[in-house]
């Protein structure tokens, strides 16, 4: 068994909180808690990579990540 490394984005709305996980296309997940949304997507990503791995498609790992924010005028 191989530990994996990746990145998540958490956004809380009126709804809860919704997670998205940039380097594996397609893979997010939601939770009515903080707590529930990690753990919900650690369960996507999991069956992401089972998929991956099944299908022999590479998995590429976490190399560098940056999170910042911008300005913009309108």
């Amino acid at each position: 068994m191989k530990n994996y490394h990746f990145s998540i984005i958490i956004e809380q709305d009126g709804d809860g909180f919704f997670v998205v996980c940039p380097e594996l296309q397609g893979c997010y997940s939601q939770g009515n808690t903080y707590e529930e949304s990690i753990e919900n997507i650690k369960d996507a990503i999991k069956l992401h990579l089972e998929d991956r791995i099944a299908t022999r498609e590479k998995i590429g790992e976490l190399t560098s990540i940056s999170l910042s924010s911008v300005e913009v005028a309108v």
